[in-house]
């Protein structure tokens, strides 16, 4: 301190001059404490967390007829199976028979779900009038049971019970092609029946 006060007397400045030069002395202190402080501060910001969007999925449209309570158009969740869809309905009919159909597959958008009256049934006033027995002069692949692809040419009930089987494992059939994927059908087998075919 004393060779400050030594250094400072031996300067060949007027007094007001040394005090000009002590006031930009300490302005310089003071301009670097305030950027060594902005400095740390900066350094200490916290980091805020990242933002998290949940992946909402649009909900499934259904078309569910046949020998349900409420035949029509419904929305279910995402991930629904057709057993949801079949409540949504309102449930199977006492004359409805879902048996051919595998209530605990995952529903597709667009879908559409037909639930048969048991064979050999009559229609009443608590079932839905579009329901119709498994009568027909084409065979609905979507819907058909074993024994309605057993009446085409070429199809034994080996064959007959694969179909039936693949559509419950892998949901309903888009075109009359995809039968090609069913183990014993092949193009030839195909061609025996296809003008009696329909989805």
């Amino acid at each position: 301190m004393e060779n400050i006060k030594n250094w400072w007397s031996d300067l060949h400045y007027t007094t007001p001059q040394k005090r000009s030069l002590a006031v930009v002395a300490v302005l310089v202190l003071l301009s670097s404490s305030f950027f060594i402080i902005r400095s740390s501060s900066a350094s200490e910001t916290i980091t805020p967390p990242p933002l998290v969007i949940e992946n909402v999925q649009a909900p499934l449209v259904i078309d569910i007829q046949g020998a349900v309570v409420k035949p029509g158009v419904y929305r279910v969740p995402a991930g629904s199976r057709v057993v949801d869809a079949i409540k949504k309905a309102g449930g199977v009919t006492k004359v409805g028979d879902p048996s051919d159909i595998n209530q605990a597959r995952l529903l597709n958008d667009g879908e559409q779900i037909y639930i048969y009256a048991k064979s050999g049934s009559a229609t009443s006033k608590t079932q839905p009038a579009k329901v119709k027995p498994r009568t027909s002069a084409f065979v609905a692949i979507n819907r058909a049971s074993a024994k309605e692809f057993e009446s085409l040419d070429g199809i034994g009930p080996v064959l007959a019970s694969r179909i039936v089987a693949y559509r419950k494992n892998n949901g309903p059939f888009l075109a009359i092609e995809d039968l090609l994927k069913v183990p014993g059908i092949g193009d030839a087998t195909l061609a025996k029946f296809k003008s009696k075919l329909r989805l």
